[in-house]
């Protein structure tokens, strides 16, 4: 206790210009914290479909079984210093490895979601798509052997840039130019199985 008692004493003997600039760098310390990343808000960022629900069943119709329509999806929290969105998604239970189903960056920060749509380059309302695992172009619906069900994480990131990347990136692209960009992300996950 008598240390306090000594700390207490000192404070009151400083010079008011020397307690004014502890009283700033306080200030600045607490101001700095938050934007430096030390203590990082929770993102906000949320990611789902009105076709399936977070850990369900992806419907046929969004399968390889099915139109080889991509589902709807929708986000809300996106942070406002986002300038695009990007879209990839991965079956990590493929035989082979992660299969990547679709590509798709560069979509407007300012969009809620994106219906669904048969594949091709372009969006309405801006987004382009890249490469999935397939080589091709476009939304690739799940197809897994018949064995048990996969796993298909749609990932949604959150861009402090729009990426500027050639024709037809594959996700490796995509991800590499997103390094240090990323300000949020969210996932949904669906399974299917045959």
């Amino acid at each position: 206790m008598w240390y306090f008692e000594k700390v207490l004493r000192s404070y009151t003997r400083m010079r008011p210009h020397i307690l004014s600039l502890t009283t700033l760098l306080v200030l600045l310390t607490a101001w700095a914290i938050p934007t430096s990343g030390i203590a990082a808000d929770a993102s906000s960022l949320q990611l789902n479909s009105s076709a399936f629900a977070n850990g369900a069943v992806i419907p046929t119709q969004y399968t390889c079984n099915g139109s080889g329509e991509s589902p709807p999806l929708a986000w809300t929290g996106v942070p406002e210093n986002a300038k695009s969105l990007a879209v990839i998604v991965e079956d990590p239970d493929a035989p082979s490895g992660n299969f990547v189903h679709w590509v798709v960056y560069n979509i407007p920060a300012t969009k809620k979601g994106m219906n669904g749509k048969k594949p091709g380059r372009l969006f309405p309302g801006g987004g382009e798509e890249g490469m999935n695992g397939a080589g091709k172009m476009g939304y690739l619906g799940p197809c897994p052997p018949p064995a048990g069900p996969h796993h298909y994480h749609f990932k949604l990131f959150a861009l402090d840039t729009n990426l500027n990347l050639g024709l037809q990136p594959d996700s490796k692209s995509v991800r590499d130019a997103m390094k240090g960009h990323v300000i949020a992300k969210t996932e949904l996950v669906g399974m299917f199985s045959r």
